[in-house]
């Protein structure tokens, strides 16, 4: 990928995080934040936007840490595995594991006695969800081989930057960290091929080009 591309990967992935966290963020803190729109107080208004955006941007950044940190160990995966299936057999295994960690783990640790078990069920089957339909939209735009390591990608790579809210159970920034991730990780995946293809035909046309200037300099050289 190019420099130009890979910052406009940077910008847009901002620009999504910060965006999605604003509007989950104002879903979700609404009790708290209604006053200041009732009353229209204009700077706390202002001041809330900003650091929500501010906070989507961070979960931004860690969803593009997490995602550089998939290709290479989607590379050592393939390298150390030697197949494509026996690799994809293990990301399965460990899809599965971190589903069942995050309804088990929470459960056991969160949940008080005589609470509902569904509550710790929904986010993983929300995850199940949008990972599989993610996948299956990077599958029909690039090839069916992609569909597993998406999936992966798209749940265990969430869970892992969802760590620090999932440890701490933090009730203000679930949603809204888990939708920014999501979002975030949803368009890094789907948007990869399209720039590695731009990027290839960028690398083309500048090699077209300078090769076209060679050929004009040696035209213009003098006859001996």
């Amino acid at each position: 990928m190019t420099s130009r591309n890979l910052v406009k990967l940077f910008r847009n992935t901002l620009l999504v995080g910060g965006v999605t966290t604003i509007i989950v963020g104002l879903f979700v803190r609404w009790h708290e934040l209604q006053p200041f729109f009732i009353d229209f107080k204009i700077i706390d208004i202002i001041s809330a936007i900003i650091w929500l955006m501010v906070m989507g941007f961070l979960f931004s950044v860690i969803s593009q840490m997490g995602f550089f940190a998939y290709l290479t160990i989607h590379r050592f995966g393939l390298g150390i595995f030697k197949s494509v299936s026996l690799w994809n057999a293990v990301q399965i295994v460990l899809i599965l594991f971190g589903l069942f960690d995050l309804i088990y783990l929470r459960y056991t640790n969160f949940a008080k006695t005589g609470d509902s078990f569904l509550p710790y069920l929904i986010p993983a089957l929300f995850l199940l969800v949008v990972g599989l339909t993610v996948a299956w939209l990077k599958s029909r735009q690039t090839n069916r081989e992609a569909f597993i390591p998406a999936v992966f990608f798209m749940i265990v790579a969430t869970l892992v930057e969802w760590v620090p809210v999932l440890r701490e159970n933090a009730e203000h920034w679930f949603y809204p960290m888990a939708f920014a991730l999501l979002a975030c990780n949803a368009y890094q995946i789907l948007i990869l091929h399209k720039l590695n293809a731009q990027s290839e035909q960028d690398r083309q046309r500048r090699l077209s080009q300078s090769g076209s200037k060679a050929n004009k300099k040696n035209k213009k050289k003098p006859s001996q």
